[in-house]
């Protein structure tokens, strides 16, 4: 077959398959290792294999990405007859799996010299070809697939010029086809950096705002505080915000077995954690009760995360928890963004008993006593109802950007043969 499952309106012709030694010439590429390169000022750009493994996409606009630069003059004398022009692609010939062979079209390059670096491969077209065609073309598993059998290594995996030679490229002819294809996926690509950054920005905020909105250590009051609200911040014992809960039954179709997993909370056991099947119901093994806004920790992982509300539902967890309900003094999500500050959680620590790691234990009655400093609960309501924002735009860049992620893949498969 020689159409792809999916096209775009209006192509119908059959595609070219031609073999790579046919389209292709290879270049020169440096030996230069990252020690030989510089960050900041150099007098040529570097393309390092490692940063097309993990850095770079299909498409690398070297005007916009920061290269590795390189300081010795006379690398460029040695190399001038490969520098990169737009269009050629660098081909990574070694990884540690079975990604060798990912691959980075060259874009954006205007006066500035730039050049192939370690354990690369750079080839030139002969032949015209649309801008981002090759580049998304060579890293589908339509192409990929055929590397898989040629490379060689066990621990370090690599892939040799010649052996690329006779590796068939498959294309349309019409250079418009492959201009539509090509801009389909820069743009899904544009779409998905615009997701991770509005995502990451919005963490880097809820991360200032988590230091701002509340005390630091001996003071009362936060320096950024929603208007209306002046009065100091109480200190309050735990014992007065949660009382225990040590509920302890075996698991049931109301209190399913659940996982406590870090920075997660309260989840379905996945297949690798689901201990399920080696639980005799005979036997009636206990665990422990929890339900909805419960507060939960463990004493031995709290520095990675076992520490958080229950926002799940009822369910039954391991006895190795420590579980609380609250007294209803307090409102839930700032309850939960308090104590999963850094202060409080060291301060957890310093109740922490035992020498040995598994052993450790904060006693429930010493949690109890531990203090720390609350608003109003209206004033608590406001920076819970702030925060759940932050995380609702998380969750919501997130998702889109998985969606975009999965969409790209599924076009990846059919567009390409």
């Amino acid at each position: 077959m020689s159409k792809p499952k999916i096209r775009f309106k209006g192509y119908c012709n059959d595609w070219e398959r031609r073999k790579l030694s046919e389209l292709m010439i290879s270049l020169q590429n440096n030996t230069l290792s990252r020690a030989n390169l510089s960050k900041e000022t150099g007098v040529a750009k570097n393309v390092h294999y490692g940063d097309v493994l993990i850095k770079f996409g299909e498409v690398l606009d070297v005007s916009k990405e920061q290269l590795p630069m390189i300081l010795d003059e006379s690398v460029m004398t040695k190399y001038k007859s490969s520098f990169l022009h737009n269009g050629d692609v660098i081909v990574a010939d070694t990884a540690e799996d079975s990604t060798v062979g990912k691959c980075s079209e060259i874009a954006g390059v205007n006066d500035e010299v730039v050049m192939a670096g370690l354990h690369t491969i750079p080839y030139r077209p002969v032949e015209k070809f649309a801008t981002g065609y090759l580049g998304y073309y060579l890293n589908s598993n339509a192409y990929h697939n055929q590397l898989i059998p040629l490379m060689q290594g066990i621990k370090v995996t690599s892939i040799s010029k010649s052996v690329m030679q006779d590796t068939n490229i498959v294309y349309p002819k019409s250079i418009e086809e492959q201009a539509m294809i090509g801009n389909y996926f820069q743009y899904l690509d544009h779409l998905i950096t615009l997701h991770q950054r509005q995502c990451e920005n919005t963490k880097k905020l809820k991360k200032f705002m988590l230091q701002k909105m509340f005390p630091k250590k001996n003071q009362k009051n936060p320096e950024i505080r929603f208007a209306g609200f002046t009065n100091d911040w109480e200190r309050r014992k735990v014992g007065e915000l949660l009382e225990e809960r040590n509920e302890q039954a075996p698991m049931s179709e109301d209190y399913p077995l659940m996982a406590f997993i870090a920075n997660q909370g309260v989840a379905p056991k996945g297949e690798r954690y689901d201990r399920s099947a080696l639980v005799n119901d005979e036997t009636g093994k206990k665990y422990k009760r929890t339900k909805y806004g419960d507060f939960i920790y463990s004493s031995n992982n709290l520095e990675t995360g076992s520490i958080g509300l229950n926002k799940y539902g009822n369910a039954c967890i391991s006895p190795v928890y420590s579980i609380f309900k609250p007294t209803g003094k307090t409102e839930l999500d700032f309850l939960g963004r308090r104590f999963l500050r850094k202060d409080f959680i060291n301060e957890m620590v310093r109740w922490r008993q035992g020498v040995v790691y598994g052993q450790w234990k904060i006693h429930e009655t010493d949690f109890m006593k531990i203090e720390v400093t609350i608003p109003s609960v209206e004033e608590q309501q406001k920076i819970g109802n702030y925060f759940d924002a932050l995380d609702h735009l998380i969750t919501l860049h997130q998702n889109k950007c998985d969606e975009l992620k999965k969409l790209k893949k599924f076009m990846l498969q059919n567009m390409f043969i």
